[in-house]
């Protein structure tokens, strides 16, 4: 109650700083003071309900339905404090605190920029009430109390001291086929409870805890550094929309400018933070699936960068009086750079994606996902109703003609290549709304020559002078990066074994890129070392497209049955599986690898347990990173010869196939509708089915395997196929999409003739080269995009004065 009352205080300083802010840029006295003190009583409050939730968290309230749903007593302090952001409740309540931040400093920027403060925060304050209502006890509020609505609570999570008590044995229910007893929590109850006496954090001890999926480190800053990302796209679209206020589109360039860039870097590093917590939590050995959710972080961050090309050419050309060039498509691009935020919310969190995403939230109900499209809409019709109002005076005072040598034609045409490649992928994200899907194949052809054409034009752009540029001046300076380019390319054609005419062509232009930047860094650190932050960007984001072509384009892969302490030779690695041991304080175990090549010696561990919070098999992989490559082992499973087996054990991606005794069996997708994730997450009995496809003598038929659970008992199901003598069974499913399976022979004349091992460790090893140029590229871009901001600031501190 006391979170909500805070939380509804705060939406009401909130719509009061919006109206006096507008209300001061009509020209009324006095309402610029109120304006600020309504914001700042917002984020004082908004920091106290924050700090409120956390200190609930930590303390182990489980009488808010939140804290009980995502926290237990058993997690470690950094994680427990994490649970925070783990639900929908909380990540809003994020997004909201990190926006309430940003605003305080932009209500501080913008107020020593002549009048542009009234505009630019009656437009931020707008976008933090929408966040305000989201978590109004209405929507998603964090602090619902447990027995607002029915919940059954299993019985290991009360106080056993309190079973005895006559009237909750009206509440008490038990599942005979499991044996597990449940406690029905609603309003009867807690009445019953506080007539008594007994509040319920005495009655209730311990919360469901956290998907094993979440508990890693990256949980902890992963999520604030893409909701940080989220909160800084709120500002270019609050200077567009202020720019459009006043009509003057001039000075919103360079006061915009630092925040684009600064919003473009965060997000970029939120994203790939994600990515590295996939590749290192997750197993399949990849670290970006063109998941639908990945996908609609993407998308804005596409639009961002696109953005800061032609912001950079309008700023430019401001210089010959005029607004400059590309108005129109700056002010477009800051607008939906936060529109495709809120879309990316939208289909994260409205349940609209169903199984097509592995990490989208279960449907919120209808009036979540109205509230949703308002909110979308909403600005949707404010930013760009601007645009359409303003439209003629935008059309006028524009300095238009440039020869097709200019660094001016080059950045547009990145820019509109990078708009093409955010369609591209909100076009496919979106595809599940209309009951479509489409493969990853479908991204990654099409990106590979969009890739091919940034590199030549990040490359190109800085050859290339404002306005103008003589080809013989052009040809003269692209003859030293263009021969480096050719030689690096060489060496990775001879060297690397790459045979691809397209990653041959993307090789070459990301060395392309770094020869030239290179080259101008090194003159700029003498002449001014403050404008080193493009180039540094540069020089990442070419690094970044070496590291994909390496791991993606030329991983190897095998999976490899381990008997223990039986050498087995794969990837050129001597492997040796010595056995395995618990680790200290989980029920987790790791299974250790003994590994040899060229007489060095390495030790892997992966690990491997079964989750009390679903019962499910998880795995975590075990990562040797090396300099020019990562081996990465991720565990299939393991057996004891216990009298029975699972025979061949293989790992599928959706789309995979896998042949065994002459049949072809291939993972279409997952069965996994809305209502069974509803189901699933309310811990209800649920059937997730696996969808395949078998094809033998010319014949092609679907078979299904599905993980049941009921009652908290989790059955996995397999398939026969007597007219190949072919038995199918589900391992374990996991959220990457990936699907574990095994295959046997019906008449089990696979296990004859051989003398079973006693103890088989099963792995998928795979090498992937040159992958730590990924995470390497993206701090180096990360790194620029600070340089870039600071002398941006600074400029613009400079020019302000004068």
């Amino acid at each position: 109650m006391i979170g909500s009352i805070i939380l509804s205080i705060a939406l009401g300083c909130s719509i009061f700083s919006v109206i006096m802010y507008y209300l001061s840029f009509k020209g009324y006295k006095n309402t610029l003071n109120y304006g600020r003190i309504g914001y700042h009583s917002m984020v004082m409050l908004v920091l106290a309900a924050a700090l409120f939730l956390e200190y609930l968290i930590l303390t182990h309230n489980y009488g808010y339905r939140y804290v009980y749903d995502y926290s237990s007593n058993d997690l470690a302090k950094g994680i427990l404090a994490a649970t925070f952001w783990a639900g929908q409740e909380g990540s809003f309540m994020l997004w909201l605190l990190l926006s309430s931040i940003v605003g305080l400093v932009l209500q501080n920027y913008s107020s020593k920029r002549g009048d542009l403060e009234p505009r630019v925060m009656a437009v931020f304050s707008l976008a933090t009430s929408f966040l305000l209502i989201m978590v109004s006890p209405l929507f998603k509020n964090p602090f619902a109390s447990i027995w607002s609505e029915a919940i059954f609570l299993n019985a290991k999570d009360i106080n056993p001291s309190f079973f005895s008590l006559p009237f909750l044995q009206n509440f008490q229910f038990s599942d005979n086929q499991s044996g597990q007893s449940f406690i029905k929590m609603n309003s009867d109850l807690f009445t019953s409870l506080s007539s008594a006496g007994i509040s319920l954090k005495e009655f209730i001890i311990n919360g469901k805890g956290l998907n094993p999926q979440l508990l890693n480190f990256w949980m902890q800053i992963h999520p604030p550094i893409l909701f940080s990302g989220f909160s800084m796209a709120t500002v270019p679209f609050s200077f567009a929309v202020a720019a459009l206020m006043k009509n003057d589109y001039r000075e919103w360039v360079k006061q915009s400018f630092p925040w684009v860039l600064a919003g473009a870097g965060i997000l970029g590093l939120g994203i790939m933070m994600g990515g590295y917590w996939a590749y290192e939590m997750l197993g399949w050995g990849g670290y970006w699936a063109w998941d639908p959710v990945e996908n609609s972080s993407l998308i804005p961050w596409l639009v961002g960068v696109a953005s800061i090309h032609t912001l950079l050419v309008q700023r430019k050309s401001q210089a010959k009086g005029g607004i400059g060039k590309f108005a129109k498509t700056n002010l477009i691009l800051c607008l939906l750079t936060y529109i495709l935020v809120l879309y990316s919310t939208f289909l994260t969190r409205s349940g609209v994606l169903g199984d097509a995403s592995v990490h989208s939230f279960v449907d919120p109900g209808m009036l979540v996902y109205l509230f949703l499209v308002i909110f979308i809409g909403s600005f949707f019709v404010l930013g760009f109703g601007m645009v359409i109002y303003r439209w003629k005076h935008l059309s006028e005072k524009v300095v238009s003609g440039e020869e097709v040598l200019s660094r001016d034609l080059a950045l547009f045409t990145a820019a509109i290549v990078l708009s093409a490649s955010a369609l591209i992928v909100l076009v496919g994200t979106s595809a599940p709304i209309f009951g479509k899907s489409v493969d990853t194949f479908f991204y990654s052809e099409l990106h590979i020559p969009l890739a091919i054409i940034i590199g030549l034009l990040n490359g190109l752009s800085l050859l290339l002078k404002w306005n103008m540029t003589k080809g013989k001046d052009l040809l003269k300076s692209s003859v030293i990066p263009v021969s480096i380019a050719l030689f690096v390319t060489l060496m990775i054609i001879v060297i690397g074994g790459v045979k691809d005419v397209m990653m041959i062509l993307l090789a070459f232009s990301a060395a392309f890129t770094i020869a030239v930047n290179i080259d101008i860094a090194f003159k700029i650190i003498r002449a001014n070392f403050s404008m080193i932050g493009a180039y540094v960007s540069h020089i990442g984001i070419a690094l970044f497209l070496l590291g994909v072509i390496g791991s993606a384009g030329y991983s190897k892969q095998i999976d490899v049955n381990l008997e223990k302490n039986v050498p087995v030779s794969a990837l050129g690695y001597e492997m040796v599986f010595t056995g395995y041991n618990p680790i200290e304080n989980t029920n987790k175990y790791q299974f250790n690898i003994s590994m040899k090549k060229n007489d060095i010696n390495y030790n892997v561990s992966p690990i491997m347990y079964i989750s009390d919070y679903n019962n499910g098999l998880m795995r975590e992989p075990a990562i040797l990173s090396m300099f020019t490559k990562d081996l990465y082992v991720s565990p299939l499973g393991y057996e004891e010869d216990d009298g029975s087996s699972k025979g061949n054990a293989v790992s599928l991606q959706k789309g995979e196939s896998k042949e065994y005794n002459g049949v072809n069996v291939t993972f279409v997708d997952f069965n996994f509708p809305p209502e069974v994730r509803a189901a699933m997450m309310a811990g209800k009995d649920f059937e997730i089915g696996v969808n395949l496809s078998a094809e033998s003598h010319g014949k092609k038929q679907d078979i299904k395997v599905a993980w049941i659970n009921k009652s908290g008992q989790k059955t996995l199901t397999s398939a026969d196929l007597p007219g190949d003598n072919v038995k199918i069974s589900l391992l374990n499913l996991d959220a990457s999409g990936k699907v574990d399976l095994a295959f046997s022979k019906l008449d089990g004349s696979d296990l004859t003739g051989s003398k079973r091992p006693k103890e088989v460790l099963t792995v998928t090893a795979s090498i992937k080269p040159f992958i730590n140029f990924v995470w390497t590229g993206v701090l180096i871009m990360v790194i620029g995009f600070v340089f870039s901001v600071v002398r941006r600031l600074k400029e613009s501190l400079k020019k302000n004065e004068q």
